[in-house]
């Protein structure tokens, strides 16, 4: 190797054993199956991206060319983003599809790559159906588990994958890796990891104005609870869920164009299984925007909280400072505490599959109760 860190690696920067580890892999030859651990927000969802673009690009990762662009946009039809569908993990239903597919030969590439977050929640038949085709993988197929640890995903499918360890990013270096992707200001990448929580999806935060407007609503909203009858809320819970499913439709459009470059080459049955796919896809990212809410109100909150204790550190929302403060004025720090509290209750309804406007239609009007407390 001469020492190259291939174009797509390079946002890596912040993890730099495990960039130099993955430019060998891609210069010398890559394992079959890698497990990638570490802490939300230290770059392993980058990493798998980075490296998928490395296996299908012509160029060995040159970030720039349409098969690195349809990887970016998750559109490349030989490379497949796996997150968990069911109410506690992977579906076996949904591992299976993965192994049919992993068995075709590549449309567009020389090999196939999957990538499947949240790994720690195979278990089981899902587990087991995904652990045969890992002893004995196909030639042309690359698997990017990702888990918070080793110990968290099974051993029998952690001990047939190339273990790669990542480092927590801290905060002003995460901060830094956004305002350089983006050339935010500073508060605006404080305020898009508070809100999207890693690198990754604050700088998409960033560039999606229909994301930054759901979190301006937020903020919006939560100002005016002080003065809106049950009613208003109602409508303003409406309002919010609307507003949340407008980022959908890029997702959609994706999932359209995807489905068309490989229609030619599937069958029927496999067709209706992409689309089963879809929509399974759709609703969980139905369901990050409605957490993004969340975390938006959350953020907004916890500003508030900062004026109300008095405590000396920088608030996140900078650009509404004044709405923060006029909050602070009207409510009492026991109030929000408990409003903050309510928002950890709201996250916890989400994942038990409650209707989530009925998440948020319960979880503005006791925000509207606590933060009404008496002082």
């Amino acid at each position: 190797m001469d020492g190259r860190i291939p174009t797509a690696l390079e946002v890596l920067a912040d993890q730099p054993r495990v960039q130099s580890f993955l430019a060998s892999a891609v210069a010398g030859g890559v394992a079959h199956a890698y497990l990638f651990t570490g802490a939300p927000g230290s770059g392993m969802q980058e990493a798998a991206q980075a490296l998928a673009q490395c296996l299908v690009c012509p160029s060995g990762g040159d970030a720039s060319c349409d098969e690195c662009r349809r990887v970016v946009h998750r559109t490349h039809a030989d490379v497949r983003f796996l997150e968990p569908t069911g109410v506690s993990g992977y579906r076996v239903e949904q591992i299976r599809e993965l192994i049919d597919d992993s068995i075709r030969a590549p449309i567009r590439a020389a090999c196939k790559v999957y990538v499947l977050d949240r790994a720690d929640t195979l278990r089981d038949s899902s587990a087991n159906a995904l652990l045969k085709t890992i002893e004995e993988p196909p030639s042309n197929a690359v698997f990017i588990l990702i888990a918070p640890s080793a110990e968290a995903v099974l051993p029998t499918i952690a001990s047939r994958c190339q273990i790669v360890p990542f480092r927590v990013i801290a905060p002003e270096i995460a901060q830094a890796s956004v305002t350089r992707a983006t050339g935010a200001q500073a508060w605006e990448a404080r305020l898009a990891l508070a809100i999207a929580r890693t690198p990754r999806e604050a700088i998409d935060f960033l560039n999606s104005p229909s994301r930054r407007e759901v979190r301006r609503k937020v903020v919006r909203t939560l100002g005016g609870l002080f003065d809106d009858d049950s009613w208003d809320v109602l409508l303003a819970a409406k309002d919010l869920a609307e507003a949340a499913r407008v980022p959908l439709e890029d997702v959609r459009e994706a999932q359209k164009e995807k489905t068309e470059q490989a229609s030619e080459f599937l069958s029927a049955s496999a067709l209706r299984s992409v689309e089963d796919a879809n929509k399974r896809a759709l609703t969980a990212r139905e369901r990050m925007g409605m957490m993004e809410i969340l975390a938006a109100g959350e953020a907004v909150l916890r500003d508030v909280l900062i004026c109300c204790s008095r405590i000396e550190e920088e608030i996140v929302n900078e650009d509404v400072a004044d709405s923060i403060a006029r909050m602070a004025a009207r409510t009492s720090t026991e109030g929000v505490l408990a409003a903050l509290g309510l928002c950890r209750d709201a996250a916890r309804k989400l994942d038990a599959h409650v209707s989530p406007q009925l998440v948020l239609e319960d979880w503005l009007l006791a925000i509207k109760e606590a933060l009404e407390c008496p002082r």
